[in-house]
């Protein structure tokens, strides 16, 4: 894949970050995108062949832009559609503000940058994309819910869009990953289980993505954890989930 060019959003820091030097580490052009900011100027004198393109994945407008700028240097073969944030929502304080920004920010802010990358993709018949979701995305915890709902939405449009986008050649693969130790779980005051560094990820999910696999989680331990939660009944669920409120 030496030359070939790949757009990677939310690549200021954590997990976007380690992928995007990641894939410049492995002879990939490299366009980082994320919200202006001195991390993501920083980023391309790091790596052998980083572009920053800056965006703010909620503007869908921009987002057009942004790949259209990309593009005029050569056809995005992989688009990694990375950003998101996270925020705590308990019942008690459950807000308006709190889940918009997630849906604004997780869900839409991927959705504004899938289109146009699937537009082109589709006029060409070749490209693969991938969804960064989280395994918080396959059950409900206590804590996660607007966090956990958008990455849900997520995955559901990967399962929905893959059928469709194999017919025109392009590959999807959902990432779903379990505790990475990014600047967002830096905040987190609760148990973090199986915690790997962004960079362990990154490989994690470069070494595999050449296989073009459909859903890809991580690190092990933690998939095998939350995918035998995925299987329980609901009272064993709530359950083990009850133990986790504070």
């Amino acid at each position: 894949m030496t030359g070939q060019l790949a757009w990677v959003t939310g690549a200021s820091t954590g997990i976007g970050r380690a992928l995007a030097l990641g894939l410049a580490a492995r002879g990939w052009r490299v366009a980082a995108s994320a919200r202006p900011s001195a991390a993501l100027d920083a980023l391309a004198p790091e790596g052998t062949d980083i572009a920053a393109y800056p965006l703010d994945v909620r503007d869908a407008a921009a987002n057009a832009a942004t790949v259209a700028a990309i593009e005029a240097t050569g056809p995005i073969a992989l688009a990694i559609l990375n950003a998101g944030t996270y925020r705590p929502s308990w019942a008690a304080g459950f807000d308006v503000a709190t889940m918009r920004d997630m849906v604004e920010t997780n869900l839409m802010g991927t959705v504004n940058g899938l289109i146009p990358v699937m537009e082109r993709m589709m006029a060409r018949r070749s490209g693969h994309i991938v969804l960064v979701a989280s395994v918080a995305g396959w059950r409900g915890l206590p804590g996660g819910g607007a966090y956990g709902a958008t990455k849900a939405a997520l995955i559901n449009l990967a399962e929905s869009l893959k059928p469709d986008l194999e017919r025109h050649g392009i590959a999807l693969t959902v990432v779903a990953p379990g505790f990475v130790r990014t600047p967002l779980t830096a905040g987190n005051d609760f148990p973090m289980p199986f915690l790997i560094e962004a960079d362990e990820a990154a490989r994690i999910i470069l070494d595999r993505l050449p296989g073009r696999p459909f859903s890809l989680a991580l690190p092990w331990r933690m998939a095998l954890a939350m995918g035998l939660l995925r299987l329980l009944p609901a009272p064993l669920l709530f359950g083990l989930t009850r133990r986790m409120l504070r």
